[in-house]
């Protein structure tokens, strides 16, 4: 509970000095438009109800009293009265609290190989189905480390959409609700086949990219055919603690990826390290098999590629990679905006069946923070 030891105020400003010796400086027009009163949010669903060209241009304090935990602010031209809640303003005040994003590398986990030498974070998918505890831990893993793997997921066709349906909704694309992941004669995109696959994320070429994405073994017969998963995030960590310029390159300019064959042609330009406003990592992009045509002025282009050769040649070290085999009945789940995937060559005998899916991070970030409401 916070308390206020002190506060004072102007036309244009509201300063409070808080009991931990914390400050707020609170400006006119934030406090009228973040009135919590019923008369400009809707008391069901806290959504507003005035637009900010309903506030006076001109708006200004004329008085501030504080009644019990209440801190009663009035304000002129207009006469309007409202009152916010301490712990409200404390937690809200935006030179305390700056905007979150959990989506950016901060508050993450980043990893390397040595990370799991315990093994791979993994949940049983009875438990995860049927708990919501169990299932709130392992949303928790996918939004820490990118990724989390269930075992005894049923061999059946389209399973993995009972498993998106846990926690958000499947993001339909050209290859339909699924697609399957075996060897195929003329295929339209190199996953199709038995050839070993470099360190990549999926759809580039599509804005915005699915956010989660879903593997799940039926068959696994073959020799070879290993899964390979790397922390984009902690990549474009070392690639910026390496050599800062390549990272700024890679981050501020933007290149083509293309998808093409007989029914679709997918196209997006984005960067290769995609960051916020505080330049913090909140998406990383490669693959290899669907960059276009690089298409930059002549004065970047060699840097470009020095700093693209640089992040690639991260992404191939090993000891920033796990290796493991899905065996049937399992089933990954991984952050499509961070997790690299890749796999080794398999033999031409025996079966290697996988069904993928893809879901968006919205929904399963939706669905985390619902479960640790009710936690």
């Amino acid at each position: 509970m916070n308390h206020i030891k002190v506060f004072s105020y102007n036309a244009a400003e509201l300063r409070i000095v808080w009991e931990d010796t914390s400050e707020s400086q609170l400006q006119a027009v934030w406090l009228r438009d973040h009135c919590q009163m019923p008369a400009s949010r809707n008391p069901d669903n806290g959504q507003r109800l005035l637009n900010i060209t309903d506030i006076p241009e001109n708006i200004a304090i004329a008085e501030v009293s504080l009644e019990d935990r209440r801190l009663i602010v009035q304000f002129t031209p207009d006469g309007y009265c409202t009152e916010f809640d301490l712990d409200w303003l404390y937690d809200n005040c935006y030179n305390l609290n700056p905007h979150s994003d959990d989506r950016s590398e901060v508050g993450k986990i980043l990893w390397s190989g040595k990370s799991f030498e315990q093994g791979v974070p993994r949940y049983s998918y009875t438990t995860f189905y049927e708990q919501p505890k169990s299932r709130l831990a392992a949303l928790q893993v996918v939004k820490d480390y990118g990724f989390v793997l269930l075992d005894a997921v049923p061999n059946k066709a389209g399973q993995l959409l009972k498993v998106i349906e846990q926690f958000g909704f499947v993001r339909e694309t050209n290859y339909g609700p699924y697609f399957e992941v075996q060897t195929k004669i003329d295929p339209s995109n190199l996953a199709y086949t038995n050839l070993g696959l470099g360190c990549h994320l999926d759809n580039p070429y599509r804005d915005p990219v699915p956010g989660i994405q879903l593997l799940h073994c039926l068959e696994s017969s073959t020799e070879g055919g290993e899964s390979i998963l790397q922390d984009g995030f902690m990549a474009a960590k070392i690639l910026r603690d390496e050599d800062s310029d390549h990272f700024a390159v890679l981050s501020q300019n933007w290149v083509n990826f293309r998808f093409r064959d007989s029914s679709a042609d997918l196209q997006a330009r984005v960067p290769l390290i995609e960051v916020n406003d505080l330049d913090e990592v909140i998406k990383v992009r490669f693959n290899n098999r669907s960059i276009d045509t690089i298409k930059l002025p002549p004065s970047i282009m060699q840097q470009f590629y020095a700093a693209y050769r640089h992040y690639a040649e991260i992404l191939e070290r090993e000891d920033l990679q796990i290796v493991f085999k899905l065996e049937p009945g399992e089933l990954i789940l991984f952050d499509n905006t961070r997790i690299l995937h890749a796999r080794k060559a398999y033999s031409a005998g025996g079966t290697r069946h996988l069904q993928g899916a893809y879901s968006d991070l919205d929904g399963l970030y939706s669905s985390l923070r619902k479960l640790e409401a009710n936690s």
